[in-house]
């Protein structure tokens, strides 16, 4: 429940505002890898609507016996969102601002870029 979790995440994009199109979840410590396995699967048939049904076996579990010093056991969870788009229009609309006022666009030039390059890669977003 918690490797899920929106505020457990390193990016500001709410897994529920998309679906997974992959994920990889990786335990250390003790357990049992049968264990780990039926609870993920029952982990992604209770939320079936947040992983896309085209992919099959889109859930990958990795189990390494040896917890972490400090911790009886941990898990990790890289998930490839469609959430992640909730990132890029903050980021493509705070680019737009800035560059609208030119802010920072002298250090860049200074170093030989074209303005022209960063019209190009605001309109590649």
């Amino acid at each position: 429940q918690q490797m899920r979790d929106a505020k457990n995440m390193m990016c500001a994009a709410d897994p529920r505002h998309g679906r997974y199109l992959t994920a990889s979840a990786v335990f250390r410590g003790k357990m049992s890898t049968k264990e780990v396995d039926e609870q993920m699967i029952n982990v992604q048939n209770k939320n079936s609507s947040y992983f896309v049904e085209w992919i099959p076996n889109n859930v990958k579990s990795t189990v390494c016996d040896i917890a972490p010093i400090g911790l009886k056991m941990a898990s990790t969870f890289i998930g490839n969102s469609t959430s992640i788009q909730e990132m890029f229009r903050r980021v493509s609309e705070q680019f737009t601002a800035m560059f609208r006022r030119k802010a920072f666009l002298h250090w860049y030039t200074g170093e030989g870029m074209d303005e022209m390059e960063f019209t190009e890669a605001e309109s590649n977003m």
